[in-house]
């Protein structure tokens, strides 16, 4: 379970696809520079390859981190100075889903690095230390780039900053690990869900292949936003379990990301009433009301 929380903290969720710049170099399928109907056609190559022979066409199997391209990051910014008040923030990208240059997973990426390695948060995400540090870390050498701070390391773990060693260190931090191990782990759906905390909203990591296909990055961000969201108030349950957050406190934080919620609602972003909703009626039905 959670041992300490530092003084800025990042809960963050990545979504990615299949890449079909992996396909055209491992299977010679076409390029797909322009042609969404080339892509379709590369996402195939690259499920067909993972398939078992009994499964059915239509299944989208798990593919490797490091064949997929990262079309999104989001998180919830936490600063909360020694005997301060936490200060909320949410963080996406891209930050402009219309602009196909900051849309680029290279960028996505730089923008990631260079913002965590200098702020050396806590890392927080839901099976992250076996997908989204992982890919991250994949894709930018992919890219060919620097680790901008991101990858330095202490001699040992607990003598600094660490986001390489999710055992040991307390900078990267996989809530998935404290909730149960092989069958008994549960998705982030359901232990947010059953603890009144929204989960899956209308769409599904599964359906952000199609998604991406049809264009749809706004929505995409919009549904990495509810992640970001969900993990956050996932870890205050956790960081309250924990002792590490006091009752009145750990009530505080949710009331501070709500008024979060609110204002990002009023400055555009009507997707995130749906989750203020879901809060509600989640916390309704499980008597946290």
């Amino acid at each position: 379970m959670l041992k300490k929380i530092t003084e800025s903290v990042f809960s963050f969720d990545v979504e990615w696809i299949p890449d079909p710049k992996s396909a055209e170099i491992l299977h010679q399928t076409p390029s797909a520079s322009g042609s969404m109907e080339n892509a379709r056609l590369s996402f195939e190559s690259l499920w067909q390859d993972a398939r078992k022979p009994e499964e059915d066409e239509s299944i989208q199997p798990y593919l490797k981190t490091i064949l997929c391209r990262i079309v999104s990051i989001a998180g919830i910014l936490r600063d909360c100075p020694r005997g301060g008040e936490p200060q909320l923030k949410l963080i996406s990208l891209p930050t402009d889903p219309n602009d196909p240059a900051k849309c680029e997973e290279k960028v996505l990426i730089t923008s990631f690095l260079k913002s965590v390695g200098r702020r050396k948060p806590q890392l927080v995400g839901f099976n992250s230390a076996q997908a989204d540090i992982p890919i991250i870390i994949q894709r930018a050498i992919i890219n060919g780039l620097p680790g901008f701070g991101f990858s330095d390391r202490p001699a040992k773990p607990w003598e600094g900053v660490d986001y390489f060693d999710s055992r040991n260190s307390d900078y990267n931090i996989d809530l998935a690990d404290g909730l149960g191990q092989f069958r008994d782990r549960p998705s982030l759906h359901q232990a947010a869900s059953l603890s009144g905390i929204p989960g899956k909203i209308d769409v599904s990591g599964d359906s952000v292949a199609e998604m991406w296909l049809e264009g749809q990055i706004k929505e995409i961000v919009a549904y990495n936003e509810f992640d970001a969201f969900t993990t956050h108030l996932l870890w205050a349950r956790m960081a309250h379990f924990s002792g590490l957050l006091t009752s009145s406190n750990y009530e505080r934080e949710q009331d501070i990301l709500r008024n979060l919620l609110e204002e990002e609602i009023k400055s555009g972003k009507e997707h995130l009433i749906k989750f203020v909703d879901e809060w509600d009626r989640l916390m309704t039905l499980t008597g946290q009301t």
